[in-house]
């Protein structure tokens, strides 16, 4: 983070000190005691199962110059606010309008940002990739880990920006209006890209058209005379080009003819992997520029990704031939997303069980079948997806009834949640032994261990509070499950 005194943090976050004004921070924000180390400011958030201040003393302890807490604490060097979670967000517009002004003394930032019902992580992950060359290097680019696109995640991210930082790419995620407002209130984008609608997180929402308008925030919350990257291949994403604001440009990505940055002469390779011929609108046909991309990462639905991290990367001035040979050699930098894991005795792990909505779960199951072909056998390991609401039971139901449309070979659906997969394939084929319900995780490893036989093709899939990371981790060989719950 760009170096603070207490003093400064108080009067960013509207807190009361309790400190020696002059203490300065001069390392990271943290909100996991263990993190500690000198120089670090730890937020103390309560929660449901710890409280924060109750570690603040140990924070302390190990290096830390602030606290930022609800509440004083004797003998700690604190700033008292009202709301800690809160309170990070209104520090994080603080550090980000300092770099933007120069009055750090340092480069002033680009900021992009990513929002959709689905590919958010892997397109982020494809910009850092992108765009660290351009920066000159990792101290110069700051990219959400994983997926801290929340209300906690987002400022975190943001308050790792420093003097040196060229380009903060973060992802912001949603699960009810109002979310991305906030987030793009806090960091304001000079790139903003919607990736898709779809229905993840419905049950919070309530209606598809709520999701839509909660990811055209994204389209309102960039800059004065920035840019805004969407998906002409969705409609509702597209139909959002009527909110940008004067002097903001629309830049659009797709597989259809209109898109400014496309992929023609798609190709799938025998192990889920895409080809393309990258085409850039630069006027007329004849000031096209074209480029020869082949993914490292599996599953069709990677093209889209790659497409729009390409057009922001473009617009940041990225040369066609450079967009094309980052996208070739880009890797899959966030765990349990379509990890590919090749086993010794020959079994095949797509481990995607980070997350699932019926979109990317479709995806997978296709990715799946392309995979496996017709030699190898097919096994789809399924759970449950999260916050669907009403829509639950019939989106559980069609995931189960595509599986034997695709004609996966083994289904195994774990957790009472994910019941009605396996009832949506028995109602849809004339099956059997070909789809298993098991009650739980350790059920399901059993299962898998003693049935896997070489040349299968393994697919974990799941909403993460289904919990099947885990399962993953010891299919691919990453962790037991033990080790996960220690």
């Amino acid at each position: 983070m760009i170096e603070l005194t207490a003093a400064q943090v108080a009067a960013a976050t509207g807190g009361r000190l309790h400190a020696d004004p002059d203490v300065t921070v001069t390392g990271a924000v943290i909100i996991d005691s263990r993190d500690a180390a000198p120089g670090v400011l730890f937020v103390a958030l309560p929660g449901d199962r710890v409280d924060g201040h109750d570690y603040a003393a140990t924070a302390v302890a190990a290096g830390a110059a602030l606290v930022l807490a609800s509440r004083e604490l004797d003998g700690l060097p604190t700033v008292v606010v009202d709301d800690p979670q809160a309170a990070i967000g209104e520090l994080a517009r603080y550090v980000l309008a300092t770099a933007r002004s120069g009055a750090h003394g340092g480069v002033v930032p680009q900021v992009v940002a990513v929002t959709g019902s689905v590919g958010k992580t892997t397109t982020k992950d494809l910009l850092g990739q992108l765009l660290t060359p351009q920066a000159g290097g990792e101290d110069a680019i700051v990219f959400t880990k994983g997926s801290f696109n929340n209300e906690i995640g987002l400022p975190l991210t943001v308050l790792r920006v420093t003097a040196a930082t060229r380009y903060l790419v973060l992802e912001m995620g949603a699960d009810r209006l109002g979310n991305i407002a906030y987030l793009t209130g806090i960091a304001p984008p000079d790139v903003g890209v919607v990736l898709a609608v779809g229905v993840a997180h419905i049950g919070h929402f309530g209606s598809v058209e709520i999701i839509a308008k909660t990811k055209s925030e994204m389209v309102s919350g960039v800059v004065d005379g920035g840019s805004v990257v969407l998906n002409a291949d969705d409609q509702r994403v597209v139909a959002m080009a009527s909110l940008a604001g004067p002097g903001t440009t629309v830049q659009t990505f797709g597989t259809i003819p209109s898109a400014d940055v496309r992929a023609e002469d798609i190709t799938i390779d025998p192990m889920g992997r895409a080809s393309f011929t990258l085409r850039v609108a630069r006027g007329g046909e004849a000031d096209e520029q074209r480029a020869d991309v082949a993914l490292k990462l599996v599953g069709a639905h990677h093209v889209s990704n790659a497409l729009a991290a390409a057009t922001v990367a473009l617009r940041l001035g990225v040369p066609v031939a450079d967009v094309a040979k980052r996208l070739s050699e880009a890797t899959a930098l966030s765990p349990h997303r379509m990890a590919v894991t090749e086993r010794p005795d020959g079994v095949t792990v797509i481990d995607d069980a980070y997350n699932a909505n019926p979109d990317s779960m479709k995806a997978a199951l296709r990715t799946l079948a392309v995979v496996s072909g017709r030699t190898r056998r097919s096994v789809a390991v399924l759970g449950e997806m999260l916050e669907l609401g009403d829509s639950a039971r019939a989106a559980h139901d069609e995931i189960g009834r595509l599986v034997v449309r695709l004609n996966i070979k083994q289904l195994v659906v774990v957790g009472q949640g994910a019941y009605h997969i396996h009832e949506g394939a028995m109602q849809e084929g004339s099956w059997g032994s070909e789809s298993i319900f098991v009650p739980d995780i350790a059920a399901a490893r059993e299962l898998l261990d003693e049935s896997l036989e070489p040349g299968d093709v393994v697919l974990v899939k799941s909403s993460l509070g289904a919990g099947l990371t885990a399962l993953g981790d010891h299919l691919s060989g990453a962790k037991t499950i033990e080790d996960n719950n220690k």
